[in-house]
């Protein structure tokens, strides 16, 4: 059966329009869930501390030597107190190796060379150990530890972010 254009137009408009306002309150929510998928990576970087977004940036200066410049360079600017955008009063980075040689240190020069795969903290946590495993396991990731703090010189409660670097890793130690 064909309607006529007279049929359609006896429909009342109005029935086909959302009821109560209900547009507006979807229109709403819409944009309510895109503000929330825009902010929410903010999120996750306001969730540390602005210390920690600072070692976090001063792991990745370090990374960005090492990647433009190489291994001597990157190494070279981190054992280098006269270096100021690797030196920030507790924050310094640190460079090993696999095998748990120090082989750059911004606040403790006396360490590079040594062998600290069996060195432990205060508390008896192995501490370059659990920095290669954060290094060969996921690759990047935070440790607390006890260490002296190169402001204070005395053993206080730290935190590092330890990243993979090549077939080395880096970390800057932080005072908690």
């Amino acid at each position: 059966m064909k309607e006529s254009p007279n049929q359609l137009e006896s429909v009342d408009k109005r029935s086909l329009a959302p009821a109560g306002g209900t547009v507006m309150r979807t229109v709403t929510a819409c944009l309510l869930y895109l503000v929330i998928i825009m902010v929410s990576p903010l999120c996750r970087a306001d969730g540390l501390s602005l210390k920690q977004q600072a070692v976090f940036a001063l792991v990745k200066r370090v990374q960005d030597k090492f990647n433009k410049e190489g291994f001597d360079a990157a190494v070279a600017a981190v054992n280098d107190p006269s270096t100021a955008e690797f030196h920030d009063n507790d924050l310094y980075p640190f460079i090993y190796n696999m095998d748990g040689v120090c082989l750059a240190n911004g606040a403790r020069p006396a360490l590079v060379g040594t062998n600290l795969i069996s060195l432990k903290d205060q508390d008896g946590k192995y501490l370059i150990r659990e920095m290669r495993e954060i290094a060969v396991g996921p690759g990047y990731g935070w440790l607390l530890y006890k260490w002296p703090s190169p402001v204070t010189n005395k053993i206080e409660d730290r935190g590092a972010y330890i990243e993979k670097m090549g077939p080395y890793f880096v970390g800057v130690g932080y005072d908690r």
